[in-house]
Parts: structure tokens; C-alpha cells; sequence
């Protein structure tokens, strides 16, 4: 698709993905390579990458959750033993790839997954102004407990909780 490839991230894609978030995101929402990999570490079957003829060009991590449930900027990921949704904390595409549809591909990728894993849900945190986007993948604003609101906090900017439920 577009010279497009897809497939799951490896710590050998480390180096690569910091680049492209470097280049997708704005001062304050970087994070750390360690950050990345413990990501990777405790959730590798959710971790995908986009590869154009120079390499990755896009990421998404996320993890088995519970619905209404979040990660901070900078948290590590806490896998749920037994999930009911699928957490979607970091989608990043380089500006090389804009326009070719390598985001959606990475969600319905995502999708797909948690469809498979029997799922009820996913959810996510909206930044830098990407609620439209989300909004077009099926995504709704959704309303965290108090207790997880606060994570929203953590968050430059204008930080929305939102989530899409899964299955029939």
C-alpha cells in the first residue's frame, strides 16, 4: 500500500522511532528512548512501525488496558493480566509519510488486533489539536474518572479522552 510496509516494532526500530517523534511532535510531548523501549518491552505485541523505501516512518504503540484507563506523558505502560480494551498511547508519522495514509493503516491495524483479542473497546488521549483525526477513525470524547482525569494534566495543551467501542 503506497510502498508501505507494515509489521511490529523490534528494539532494533528504537533509534528510528525517536526520530520520527522528534519530527511529529511539538515541545513538551518527547519522550525518552527508555521510556519507549520499557513500552515495547512490556507490550511488544502492540507495538507497530510503517517502513517506506528510508526506513520507518511511523509508529503506534499501545497496550491491553481497562476501558477508562490512561498513561501519562512519560508513564510506563500498565498492562491489564485480564484487558477489556485496547490503549492507544503513541501514533507518530513523519512528515515524509503525510498524505499517504500510513496513520489510519497503523489504527486499523491496532483495531484489527483488539477486534481479534475480543476487545471491547480502545481508547486513547487526543493531543496536539488531533481530535479531528481520531473523530474520523471512529473515536468519540469520552469521560475518565477524576482520579484518571488527572493524567489529562500531564499533558501540554489541550488533552482529550477518548475512546471506540469494538465488535458488534
Amino acid at each position: 500500500m503506497n510502498g508501505i510496509r507494515y509489521r511490529n516494532m523490534v528494539s532494533g526500530d528504537l533509534s528510528a522511532v525517536m526520530a520520527v517523534q522528534t519530527e511529529a511532535y511539538g515541545d513538551g510531548f518527547i519522550e525518552g528512548v527508555e521510556v519507549i523501549a520499557a513500552r515495547l518491552e512490556a507490550a511488544p505485541e502492540t507495538a507497530w512501525v510503517a517502513e517506506d523505501g528510508y526506513g520507518v516512518c511511523a509508529y503506534l504503540v499501545g497496550y491491553p488496558s481497562m476501558e477508562g484507563r490512561m498513561t501519562s506523558l512519560g508513564g510506563l505502560f500498565r498492562v491489564a493480566p485480564v484487558a477489556d480494551c485496547l490503549y492507544l498511547h503513541d501514533l507518530a508519522v513523519s512528515p515524509r509519510a503525510a498524505g499517504r495514509r500510513v496513520g489510519p493503516s497503523l489504527v486499523r491495524k491496532a483495531l484489527g488486533f483488539a477486534q481479534d483479542a475480543r476487545l471491547k473497546s480502545s481508547t486513547l488521549v487526543s493531543v496536539q489539536a488531533s481530535r479531528a483525526f481520531w473523530l474520523r477513525q471512529g473515536f468519540c470524547v469520552a469521560m475518565p474518572d477524576a482520579e484518571e482525569s488527572a493524567k489529562l494534566d500531564s499533558y501540554p495543551g489541550d488533552a482529550v479522552y477518548m475512546a471506540r467501542r469494538l465488535g458488534p
